[in-house]
């Protein structure tokens, strides 16, 4: 099967080489080709250029772009869309007062998600999830990583896990799966968090790895969840079972979370609402990728992360949704390029290399996905007719989008 899409407004991410990371002033970059083509052979882009150059290329399938911008899908580097039921009456309880650490000391946030979570079976699991990651997949995401953490318990994390991988077998996008076995302290382990990390560490990180249910391992690093000693431990020992470490950190407090996770080589510290000099200054020597999650930051009315201070640093930055049920409950990558821009003073060219190509490189993928690039999955957004890229991040409320191409068919 071949796809030939002509008469392209603007094809935007063009990269020559394989580029898997795009650091500070070059995020202001965004390499582009007006008026153009690019042909697709089964699953991958295997030419592009101007329609001055076209040759006589055929195709079992032409498209006429007239007036649309093609570019890669989304790259979404931190979901936690595997969960079940929701969160609704929280939302309405913080409008009412209470915050989210509130809400959580009563027994509510991730606690609640997990009893849920564990009286849910398996195949009603991949239902809930299921559903969800369609509709990401028509807003424009074509490769996404989801994390266990809504189970506490292993047969629940690993229930979570299974589902994870069927998504990723019977869906067309790319699926990273992440072990986040430590998202919380359950309440059995209330008085006593040093045994269920023994847990995570001595029983959850061994099975998940012997079954090869994860690509990577996660903790929460945040106080009133786990410390820098614990993070240490399951960092640790995810690598010593060849776990890849992401960290959650940095989202209410900086304690030093950050240079845990560059000192186990993360491929990703998330979240970042809240920074200081010495997280900067280590983060610049590491190959350890930012990941901003601004729909976080909105629906929880906490800061934003300080994008503009990581990249004027030299920084990469990635964006991410954080689809969770409690904080972010969406997956609409459309909605955090337009934060990113708005709260973040991002601007458009760097929201989109952060949501594309840096994204790619915070799931470890940027060798295949996250740019216009011979040789890579062709996995692409046309957009319908409109004035720009910039467009698309200030007409925040609208959807752009007309057709998503995944490995070259259309979705």
């Amino acid at each position: 099967m071949s796809l030939l899409i002509k008469n392209i407004k603007e094809l935007l991410q063009v990269r020559e080489s394989h580029i898997s990371v795009v650091k500070g002033k070059d995020m202001r970059v965004l390499p582009s080709i007006k008026n153009a083509y690019l042909l697709i052979e089964h699953d991958t882009i295997v030419d592009y250029g101007s329609m001055d150059d076209i040759q006589n290329l055929e195709a079992d399938k032409i498209i006429d772009a007239s007036g649309k911008i093609v570019l890669p899908t989304w790259c979404d580097s931190h979901t936690h869309i595997v969960y079940a039921g929701n969160r609704e009456q929280e939302f309405v309880d913080r409008i009412n007062g209470l915050s989210y650490e509130d809400i959580a000391n009563r027994g509510g946030g991730i606690l609640n998600s997990a009893e849920k979570l564990q009286n849910t079976t398996e195949e009603d699991l991949y239902q809930q999830s299921a559903k969800r990651l369609k509709n990401v997949i028509k807003l424009g995401t074509g490769a996404i990583e989801i994390k266990s953490g809504y189970g506490l318990t292993l047969e629940a994390e690993l229930k979570m896990l299974r589902v994870i991988k069927r998504l990723k077998k019977e869906f067309p996008v790319k699926v990273r799966a992440t072990l986040l076995a430590a998202h919380a302290v359950p309440k059995a382990y209330k008085n006593n968090k040093t045994a269920f990390v023994d847990l995570v560490v001595n029983k959850m990180i061994p099975e998940v790895a012997n079954e090869k249910l994860a690509n990577y391992i996660d903790v929460f690093c945040e106080k009133g969840y786990f410390d820098l000693e614990d993070t240490e431990r399951i960092l640790k020992t995810g690598r010593e079972h060849g776990l890849i470490p992401k960290i959650h950190v940095n989202q209410f407090n900086a304690f030093g979370g950050v240079g845990m996770g560059v000192k186990y080589q993360a491929l990703s510290v998330d979240h970042l609402e809240q920074m200081d000099q010495e997280d900067i200054e280590v983060l610049k020597n590491s190959d350890t990728m930012p990941v901003a999650l601004p729909s976080c930051s909105y629906f929880l009315s906490i800061p934003y992360t300080p994008g503009r201070q990581l990249i004027d640093a030299g920084l990469p930055l990635a964006l991410a949704t954080d689809y969770n049920p409690g904080s972010t409950p969406s997956g609409n990558m459309n909605f955090v390029v337009s934060t990113a821009c708005i709260k973040m003073k991002m601007t458009p060219e760097e929201a989109i290399n952060a949501a594309t190509i840096n994204g790619a490189y915070a799931m470890g993928i940027s060798n295949m996905y996250g740019s216009i690039t011979k040789g890579k999955k062709a996995n692409l957004i046309i957009t319908k007719e409109i004035p720009s890229y910039a467009f698309m991040p200030y007409a925040f409320g609208e959807n752009h989008i007309e057709q998503v191409i995944i490995n070259g068919l259309i979705y």
